[in-house]
């Protein structure tokens, strides 16, 4: 489960129909490394690095707070999930 109550969601990495859910931090971590993977953006390298710094419970609601945040951006997150 995700820290403070934190809700699992869904995203979509791009060109991919299927979907991948969001449980932990471990999870945002694995699904990041390989969105730059397909997504050479400086900003989603960035964001990688933020999740991989996440220490403490606030720092990984925040950090996961920036990945829906992008994926929201991107158009990449499941309606109605988080």
């Amino acid at each position: 489960m995700l820290e403070h109550g934190s809700q699992p969601f869904d995203a979509f990495l791009p060109r991919v129909g299927q979907s991948v859910r969001i449980a932990c931090l471990h999870d945002a971590q694995v699904f990041a490394r390989r969105w730059v993977i397909r997504d050479k953006d400086p900003a989603l390298k960035a964001l990688v690095r933020v999740l991989n710094k996440a220490r403490s419970s606030d720092a990984a609601v925040s950090a996961l707070g920036a990945l829906q945040h992008a994926l929201a951006s991107r158009n990449l997150l499941r309606p109605n999930s988080g």
